[in-house]
Order: structure tokens, then sequence, then C-alpha cells
């Protein structure tokens, strides 16, 4: 199992449960898994429990697999699942969305994460640009002038909780146009404010 591919002679093995098959898997894809889930969560702690948890479920449902399917595509898709359910629990704790973010400016490429800051912030203003007024407004006056529930409220003579229903709108809509992995983190910003 030298090359970068497994074969359906080795996919079997580890059908059968042949743990040396298993450790040559796991030696091959390992740092694949890592990058990728890295991507996501920008945290190396954090991706190293993903590379553990996705290499358990592999061998979990390791009778379930095909001999001659793509092992990559396999553990990719475990993967990208175990690093999005992880992005979607940092997203409900404000410290953690934080620690994120400072760990993605740490480690970003200037250029590269300017080029796609900006692209993030056009692509999210035309969806908001697109939001009904009053969602637009809401939207606008939280996440732009910071303004609280409460502040928004008394401002525009509505109730906080009618407030709440125009954000978590808001953030469906975006949500649901922002499916790309690296606009999950422009999500993030949103998520926490709720």
């Amino acid at each position: 199992m030298s090359s970068k591919v497994v074969d359906g002679d080795a996919i079997s093995r580890l059908m059968a449960g042949d743990e040396s098959a298993f450790t040559s898997v796991y030696e091959l894809y390992s740092e694949k898994v890592y990058r990728l889930a890295f991507r996501f969560l920008k945290d190396r702690e954090k991706s190293e429990e993903i590379v553990q948890e996705a290499f358990i479920n592999l061998w979990l449902s390791r009778e379930k697999l095909d001999a001659e399917g793509n092992l990559w595509l396999y553990l990719y898709v475990i993967s990208k699942r175990l690093s999005l359910n992880a992005l979607r629990q940092i997203g409900k704790s404000s410290h953690l969305v934080e620690k994120l973010l400072a760990q993605i400016s740490e480690l970003q490429n200037p250029p590269e994460e300017a080029v796609l800051a900006h692209d993030l912030e056009h692509y999210a203003g035309e969806i908001i640009g697109k939001l009904p007024p009053q969602q637009q407004l809401v939207f606008k006056l939280s996440r732009v002038e910071g303004l609280s529930h409460k502040e928004i409220a008394e401002q525009l003579h509505i109730s906080p909780n009618t407030v709440k229903n125009h954000l978590v709108e808001a953030l469906k809509t975006l949500k649901s146009h922002l499916k790309y992995s690296d606009f999950l983190y422009l999500c993030l910003l949103f998520i926490h404010h709720l």
C-alpha cells in the first residue's frame, strides 16, 4: 500500500478487520484528513480530534465499506461532516467563536485572506441587500451599528422578539446562500450574536 491510493485488496483486508491494513490506511490518509479539518476549524487540537474520530468511525463501519469504492472519498465525507458539526458547536459558544476568529487571524495568509474577506463581504452584502427592507434594517442596526435587540426595538417601535425573528430569518437566508466551507466562517460571525 505504498501507492497513493488504497487498492481493493487492502480495503477487503480492512473490512475483514486486518489491523495492519487499517494502520496503512491511517498512515496514508491521516494527514489529508487533518488538513481538511484544519481548513474548517483553524485549530490544531480540534483538527487532531477530527482525525481520531474519522478513523474510529472508519474502523467501526469497516464492514459496510465497498471493496471497489474510493476510501478517500469516504473519509472526506466523514471528516467534513465531523468538522461541520464541530463548527456548529463552536457557533453556540461566543467564547469559542472568539477563539476561532483569533486563530483565523493568527494563522491567516494576509494577501489570500484579505481577498477572501473582501469577496465574503461583497457577497454577503449582495445577499443582505436582497432581504426584505425591515429585515435588512434590523440586520444592519445589529451587525453594522452593534445595537442590542432592545435598542433596535425602541428605535423601530417593534418588540425585541420581532427583532430577534428578523435576525433569525436574515441568518437563514445567509446560510442558505453561503454553502461553501470558507463561507461558514462568515456565518459564525452572525450565529453567536443570536
